[in-house]
């Protein structure tokens, strides 16, 4: 199937050249976005020997039944090795004639950097074919710009505006899920000027996270002890404090009060964000993520088509482990871009 399509595109008198994608496991890319875009994804690595034979689907539910025994352990992650991502390169170079690599944030994982030593492995004519970015996000956030780097690649379709044919359809829409073109770099689109835009966009991209409770980031040395306790203690009085990404690096972003339940926290967040960045007559896309907590996750996303009315929702994923380790289960992201 795969041969065909690429010479479908081969005869594409447009035809410049293929470009493809490689990122890490935090981007918390669904299934069918891989498979349909032809996605490489290098794994992570988790180190938590202790949750291995405890039953449960994924390593939320795991991390709630340590508790349940009363069992005080905690997970570790490590980021790719440099061959994790040569392997990568090597085998999306053999399908493309370029590749964009898209990372979690260098300020909280050296995936970024693994990435780099392993171009410097390939010859310098391979070399010259890899670019790498550093999304200075995770979760949804990095998804967003993988996003945008699809949408650049195929840039030259009739509606390019159009929403994404993933995103989840309100009650009464059409379905958006009709097949979308292989991607192509168009002419006059090329591959530097789209490193560029995407390096412009990253400072675009917002996304917001909450956490049911902050043992496990303070586990972590992410957070002190006596910030770990404010945040339990605030929480039970409906205050959520609010994490978030600024420059790449993980930091306070707020408080929202009148929130014990997080999606109304997030919905507060969204709704102070579409304000300040004068945001109420553009079209936003959105992308929720949660620790195995599918009913916030769900709620959050009715909050927002209730409130937000030209919010478009990609996705509602699970969260990897890389940034569930320390957030724990029922943790609640939301990343949010204008479209």
């Amino acid at each position: 199937m795969e041969k065909i399509v690429l010479q479908q595109v081969q005869d594409n008198p447009e035809y410049i050249e293929r470009i493809g994608i490689i990122t890490d496991e935090a981007a918390d890319l669904p299934k069918d976005i891989i498979e349909k875009y032809q996605i490489a994804v290098v794994p992570v690595k988790m180190d938590w020997p202790e949750i291995e034979n405890l039953p449960g689907e994924n390593t939320f539910q795991k991390m709630r039944e340590l508790e349940k025994r009363g069992i005080k352990s905690f997970g570790k992650t490590s980021q790719p090795s440099p061959k994790d991502f040569l392997d990568q390169y090597k085998y999306q170079l053999e399908r493309f004639d370029k590749i964009i690599c898209i990372t979690i944030t260098s300020k909280l994982s050296g995936t970024y950097n693994s990435a780099i030593q392993a171009k410097n492995f390939l010859e310098i004519e391979k070399q010259e074919k890899v670019f790498i970015i550093d999304s200075l996000s995770v979760t949804g956030g990095q998804t967003l710009l993988i996003l945008k780097a699809i949408g650049l690649i195929q840039e030259g379709e009739e509606d390019k505006s159009s929403s994404f044919p993933f995103a989840v359809a309100r009650e009464g829409e059409e379905d958006k899920s009709s097949s979308f073109p292989f991607a192509v770099a168009r002419e006059g689109k090329e591959i530097k000027e789209i490193i560029k835009e995407l390096e412009e966009f990253v400072p675009q991209i917002h996304l917001y996270v909450m956490l049911e409770d902050p043992k496990w980031i303070e586990a972590l040395g992410r957070i002190s002890h006596l910030v770990a306790n404010l945040m339990r203690g605030l929480a039970k009085v409906g205050i959520r404090p609010v994490l978030t990404l600024k420059s790449g690096v993980l930091v306070p972003a707020g408080v929202k009060t009148g929130a014990k339940e997080m999606p109304v926290g997030l919905l507060k967040q969204l709704e102070a964000d579409i304000k300040k960045f004068k945001m109420e007559d553009r079209k936003i896309r959105v992308i929720i993520t949660h620790g195995d907590n599918l009913e916030g996750a769900q709620k959050l996303k009715e909050m927002i088509w209730g409130k937000v009315k030209n919010a478009e929702i990609v996705f509602l994923n699970i969260i990897n482990n890389v940034v569930g380790v320390p957030a724990g289960p029922n943790a609640l992201t939301i990343a949010w871009c204008e479209i």
